[in-house]
């Protein structure tokens, strides 16, 4: 495979390194970002209950930005040099967002949602420092997806708050 020959930037041979331990990051955010679409959907689906619905509609519309930002991610990957994983490397990791028992358990739901994007917001953080002076492109790309998980975050908690001056959580 023929490489441009650059002499500087993350697609540097001086970089080869740093663009590996980048790959290596954007494929976990990568799996992350799959198994989150996976869980928000079967959230998305099966909560019962009137309190569930305002709950289920911010997964629904979740679900295709959280979609969108496996598709960034996958595309840096290819961008970088590196291979997009295919579904024999995927590894389910997220046990806090597999669906309640009873499914009118909002709140295990809403609780599983703030703890995937929490952990969202420190690996996005992690790829911003490690790409910062390298590697721009993908740093101001993850800037990006971190403000929407920031959002996400962000809109659960007051969810969360709302359940628990309630006293339901």
């Amino acid at each position: 495979m023929t490489r441009p020959s650059l002499d500087r930037g993350i697609l540097s041979q001086e970089n080869h390194e740093k663009r590996e331990e980048i790959i290596e990051l954007l494929k976990k955010a990568y799996w992350m970002e799959m198994e989150t679409v996976m869980s928000y959907m079967a959230n998305s689906i099966n909560p019962d209950g009137v309190r569930a619905q305002e709950i289920v509609e911010a997964l629904r519309k979740d679900v295709q930005e959280e979609l969108e930002h496996a598709r960034q991610f996958a595309l840096r990957i290819k961008e970088l040099w590196g291979v997009v994983p295919g579904s024999l490397e995927f590894q389910a990791e997220q046990e806090y967002l597999q669906p309640p028992t009873p499914q009118t358990d909002i709140v295990h739901v809403i609780k599983g949602v703030i703890q995937a994007e929490s952990g969202a917001i420190q690996h996005y953080n992690r790829i911003i420092e490690v790409t910062d002076g390298v590697d721009w492109a993908t740093q101001d790309m993850v800037i990006e997806i971190l403000r929407d998980e920031e959002r996400h975050l962000r809109l659960f908690e007051g969810f969360l708050r709302e359940f628990e001056a309630e006293g339901k959580a």
